[in-house]
């Protein structure tokens, strides 16, 4: 059974929470754009969620990460990525602002220079995370990578622990129950915005990665009973059980708020057509969107994540999936500091 918007809001505030952003974020029409595609295109614009110069989707996680980390007694905070990950950045900024200490393994997709960190990894630094490089072994994959800093993670964790300090694991993107609130609250604002302006969207389109901003976005619509189809792009191979994880962490966080409503597999449309030619590996077709945005309406998205979910909007208004006419949403999840990493991860851009 859906729920108006301000019962919404008021089953999310049953959840421990901290204030980490300036919201609601905008929401604009893009004219230059949707006269070029012939859709009525619209952005909301999450890469301004704040409260550092550097905003983007796990923001809106971390409010709800942070917040049960505070209230469990954590004094760290663990969590994962690639090296240049938003959400590792995010979470020490976050961590760094509520007096915890945040703890990073980072598995090197592209290796950085140990004497010349940049973009996110310099951030890092200096928010005064604690770094762990984890470089990929002979043959090994990112994920495999990952499964190793896991593991490593799991075991810092436990020697902490030896010393009587509590600390909060966060799942690589912030994807857990905790984290997919931020989503399920995200479309509550959009659906605020909507409301007050008189709006409504056939489609949303988003960058997918570890799933949970895809499963806070679907659990928020069914909550509120939104006739919008959304369209999950992923940056990454994902496998046949992401959909799975991905109504799990939906499910989870509807349980928090005690809703009614449910997620299943079949809510999820994951685009798989536009992540190649591998995750942080830039793509001629992302580029030329990243290009084609940024000269029509002065507005960056980023090779890695919303560049190509921004790829894959255009790909199907030009296929004519997306009618002409159409009212179309997309929703910018941040990842500008991309833009100051290693050249194997920006491509050709200019």
């Amino acid at each position: 059974m859906s729920v108006t918007i301000n019962e919404a809001k008021t089953m999310l505030r049953k959840v421990p929470r901290v204030s980490l952003g300036f919201f609601p974020t905008p929401l604009c029409r893009l004219d230059s754009m949707s006269e070029e595609l012939g859709v009525n295109l619209w952005i909301k614009r999450d890469d301004f969620t704040g409260s550092n110069l550097f905003g983007g989707n796990k923001t809106r996680k971390l409010e709800f990460l942070i917040g049960k980390a505070v209230s469990d007694g954590a004094e760290c905070v663990f969590t994962y990525g690639a090296t240049q990950s938003n959400h590792a950045m995010q979470t020490s900024w976050a961590a760094a602002k509520n007096g915890l200490k945040p703890i990073l393994y980072l598995a090197a997709v592209v290796p950085p220079n140990p004497d010349d960190f940049k973009a996110n990894l310099l951030l890092d630094g200096i928010y005064g995370a604690e770094i762990h490089i984890v470089d990929l072994e002979e043959g090994e994959s990112f994920a495999d990578a990952e499964r190793r800093s896991f593991q490593m993670g799991k075991e810092h964790i436990a020697r902490l622990a030896e010393q009587g300090i509590r600390s909060y694991d966060i799942p690589m993107g912030g994807a857990n129950e905790y984290g997919t609130l931020g989503y399920v609250n995200a479309i509550v604002e959009l659906a605020e915005q909507m409301e007050e302006a008189g709006l409504h969207f056939d489609h949303l389109y988003h960058s997918t990665g570890s799933g949970g901003t895809m499963a806070g976005i679907v659990a928020g619509r069914n909550l509120l009973g939104l006739d919008v189809q959304v369209h999950s792009v992923t940056a990454m191979e994902v496998d046949e059980k992401y959909a799975a994880r991905a109504a799990r962490n939906a499910n989870g966080a509807l349980d928090l708020i005690d809703a009614a409503v449910r997620v299943s597999e079949d809510d999820f449309i994951i685009d798989q057509n536009h992540y190649g030619p591998g995750y942080e590996c830039p793509s001629e077709e992302a580029t030329e969107a990243i290009q084609l945005l940024a000269r029509k309406e002065g507005i960056l998205v980023d090779p890695v994540y919303s560049g190509k979910a921004f790829a894959g909007l255009i790909a199907d208004v030009r296929s004519g999936r997306i009618p002409a006419g159409s009212d179309v949403l997309f929703v910018h999840t941040g990842g500008s500091t991309v833009f100051f990493a290693e050249k194997e991860i920006i491509g050709s851009l200019v």
